[in-house]
């Protein structure tokens, strides 16, 4: 299995001053689950280099057992440091892609063109797309063959309105995650709040918020290896 993980390069907060980037917990677990159910990982951001982790995502309330494992691992924290460009990404050589969450993905992700033609890429080969709390952000403007957007008609969850309201950004973020994807016609339905809820549809995988992490890649551990 050979693995994409895809990870915002956005590291500002709005114009507030305040750091953003990946969350931690969203990386760690799937990134753990699937390294050790045999997975190749390749990490990718739009600009390459290193990917900027949310400095909340790192206190020490926020700590899991792989986020403690991620900080002691050598080779992860290579990769995070050293990730490739999206440019230089060819779908082909990966049978699924990942996008972890966090904030930053809203100001980068979702207005990125090559990121957006990627997923377009590897839903036109049927391989499995999968996104966590923020990063259903990165589906704003894909369209799949017929020109659609790609979540019209889709069960679609992510990071709803009122965990945004509960964590006082929703003035702060370019836009609400829930609203997009109901605006390019997703059928968006939502668990407790900071509760696990995952759902798929087709190759399409999403998860509405750090909690949801593990069963994301669950969901997308069992698709592969189905394969």
């Amino acid at each position: 299995m050979n693995i994409l993980f895809v990870l915002t390069s956005h590291s500002q907060m709005g114009d507030t001053g305040h750091k953003t980037g990946f969350w931690v917990e969203e990386f760690a677990n799937p990134y753990y689950a699937l390294l050790d159910a045999g997975a190749n990982i390749t990490i990718a951001t739009p600009k390459g280099g290193v990917a900027p982790i949310d400095p909340t995502s790192d206190l020490p309330q926020n700590s899991t057992e792989d986020t403690e494992r991620f900080k002691n691992d050598a080779e992860a924290q290579k990769k995070i440091n050293e990730t490739l460009a999206l440019a230089d990404i060819n779908f082909e050589d990966y049978d699924a892609v990942f996008y972890p969450g966090g904030h930053g993905p809203l100001w980068d992700l979702a207005e990125d063109s090559i990121s957006a033609k990627l997923i377009q890429d590897f839903d036109g080969a049927n391989k499995p797309i999968a996104f966590v709390c923020h990063a259903p952000a990165a589906l704003r403007h894909v369209k799949n063959a017929e020109g659609e957007f790609l979540v019209k008609g889709k069960r679609v969850t992510g990071f709803s309105n009122e965990e945004e309201d509960a964590v006082q950004l929703s003035t702060i973020v370019p836009f609400l995650v829930e609203d997009i994807l109901k605006s390019k016609g997703g059928i968006y339905s939502r668990g407790k709040v900071w509760e696990a809820y995952a759902i798929e549809d087709g190759n399409l995988i999403t998860g509405q918020n750090p909690a949801s992490s593990a069963l994301v890649a669950e969901i997308l551990l069992k698709k592969l290896q189905k394969k």
